[in-house]
């Protein structure tokens, strides 16, 4: 009897196991269908107007389900958030438009602004001198384990975590509204799609700027879409600032990330991609499955 079970028991998690392993390979099929999807999307409603918004289809999540399994697809625009590699120049010092907006951003969220803004700086200049509140690599040696800062630009949001202050509760905070993709790497700004950015974003771009502009701004969008950044001067109380704007906003992205989730049998797996286009070219600049 003893026997009997061990055998039926070795039976069972081998044509398990088999079934996880050939679940695990359809949802990855799948899954990267659905990123080859997204991309065709994108290319489509891209090329045929000179702006995007929340209200184009390829912002629009989809479903699609059958009987062995389902698929979910979504598309956000990496132009709608502020980028963290604009912060600081190279030789250490503060971008005082991207730092300011930095600064806005975490103090508009309740985080301690100064210390993270400073921080985020040392992390990505290339000396080794700390701001007053920041951190260079004495600071990070002294951890444990110890590590040494990038001194150099983040290449994922998640290496903000490792950025004196940001771990847990900042770094969960800042997620929606930060990108580490810009329109292009060697690029001196990192203009926000005044079409697709938050609440968050949108006040954060001028210290002139309040919850009560920023709300206009999305109220106008709704109905009238921007075409270009000197429209933002029609909204409402924008006039006087809407000039100093123009060259840290867009109206158009040109970097998305595609989420694409499969799921078959038991078995989940998603692909998170990053794509910067160009006319009718897609590049693929960031892949990460799990």
């Amino acid at each position: 009897m003893a026997l009997l079970v061990e055998f039926i028991n070795d039976v069972y998690v081998d044509t398990s196991s088999r079934h996880n392993f050939v679940a695990a390979q359809q949802a990855s099929i799948l899954a990267e269908s659905g990123v080859a999807g997204a991309v065709k999307i994108l290319q489509l409603s891209l090329a045929t107007q000179s702006y995007s918004t929340l209200s184009d289809f390829w912002a629009k999540p989809l479903r699609f389900e059958e009987e062995k399994g389902e698929l979910q697809i979504s598309i956000t625009e990496e132009n709608a958030r502020l980028s963290l590699n604009h912060v600081a120049l190279p030789n250490g010092t503060k971008d005082e438009v991207y730092y300011g907006m930095m600064f806005r951003l975490t103090k508009g969220l309740g985080l301690e602004a100064t210390t993270l803004c400073e921080a985020l700086a040392d992390w990505i200049d290339e000396n080794d001198y700390p701001q007053p509140t920041g951190a260079e690599s004495v600071w990070y040696r002294n951890l444990k384990p110890p590590y040494q800062p990038r001194n150099a630009r983040l290449e994922t949001v998640e290496e903000l975590g490792l950025v004196k202050g940001f771990s847990g509760k900042a770094l969960q905070k800042l997620r929606p509204f930060i990108t580490v993709y810009a329109e292009s790497p060697s690029a001196p700004a990192a203009p926000v799609n005044i079409n697709t950015a938050p609440l968050e974003v949108l006040v954060a771009l001028h210290e002139q700027m309040d919850e009560d502009l920023g709300k206009r701004i999305i109220e106008y969008r709704r109905i009238t879409p921007f075409k270009n950044p000197a429209e933002l001067s029609k909204v409402a109380g924008m006039e006087s600032i809407s000039t100093s704007l123009l060259t840290r906003i867009t109206t158009k992205g040109s970097i998305y990330r595609i989420h694409s989730q499969a799921r078959v049998g038991e078995v989940t797996r998603l692909i998170e991609a990053v794509v910067r286009t160009s006319g009718s070219q897609l590049t693929v600049i960031y892949w990460r499955e799990y």
